[in-house]
Parts: structure tokens; C-alpha cells; sequence
């Protein structure tokens, strides 16, 4: 009777890893079970990150690239402080977004509290902005 090959991928973490090695012998007649080192955990840039990555592209200075950026969020924060949305077509929009008062329980003093209306700001993606960020 031939052999029969299974390819059994699994993550690589600490509990696949043991259980791996458990059950290798017993179906290692049977079945090949390879190990998969898939880099799950996510990587966040940083301000910095991002002005050595434009300072790359460009030849521009990283401390000019900096001063830019910095002055990009200043003037974003200050038009949504004073109640005005950002749009960069292509990119998305930085919104004001006005949450309605509502009122809340605080469970430990078994009192109700009003939450008055304020105002948070947001960030909405174009739509080739989020068909990138899917592929």
C-alpha cells in the first residue's frame, strides 16, 4: 500500500511547536508535518521611521523631513481644533466627528452621569486607499 503525504502547516508558536512534537512520531509513517515561521506580529512605524524612508526617496535632509512632518500634524491638528476637515485625495480625510451626550452609569457609586456632547477627531481612507492596503 503506498504512503500517503499530508502537508500540515501551522504557525510558528510555542503551543503548535510542543504539539508538533508530540504527535510527530506516532504519524510520521504517514504524514510530513513541516513548521512555518509566518511573522505575525505587526510592525509599527514611527515618525522617525517614516522621515528616513522620505529622506531616502528624496536625498532631502532627515532633519528637513522631520520639520515637515511635524508642521503637517501641527497644521491638521490645529484646522480640526477649530472644527475644519483635512481632505488629501487619494489618501483619506482627517474629520471631526460630534458624539452626541448620552448618559452613563457609574456601577460602583450606582449613580448616573451625563455625558455631554463633544467632538473627537477621525481619519477616513479613500477608497484606493483601502483597495491598496486589502491586496
Amino acid at each position: 500500500m503506498a504512503s500517503v503525504k499530508t502537508l500540515i502547516l501551522f504557525p510558528a508558536c510555542s503551543f503548535w511547536a510542543g504539539f508538533l512534537m508530540l504527535i510527530r512520531p506516532i504519524f510520521s509513517n504517514f504524514a510530513v508535518i513541516k513548521r512555518i515561521n509566518l511573522n505575525i506580529t505587526p510592525r509599527n512605524m514611527t515618525k522617525a521611521e517614516i522621515a528616513n524612508e522620505i529622506s531616502k526617496s528624496t536625498g532631502i535632509e532627515k532633519t528637513a523631513v522631520i520639520s515637515v512632518i511635524e508642521q503637517f500634524m501641527t497644521v491638521v491638528k490645529d484646522s480640526l481644533a477649530h472644527g475644519e476637515n483635512v481632505y488629501l485625495r487619494g489618501f483619506g480625510s482627517f474629520i471631526v466627528k460630534t458624539r452626541a451626550e448620552k448618559t452613563a452609569r457609574n456601577i460602583s457609586k450606582n449613580t448616573t452621569i451625563i455625558i455631554p456632547a463633544h467632538n473627537i477627531p477621525a481619519f477616513k481612507p479613500a477608497n484606493s486607499f483601502k483597495e491598496e492596503v486589502a491586496k
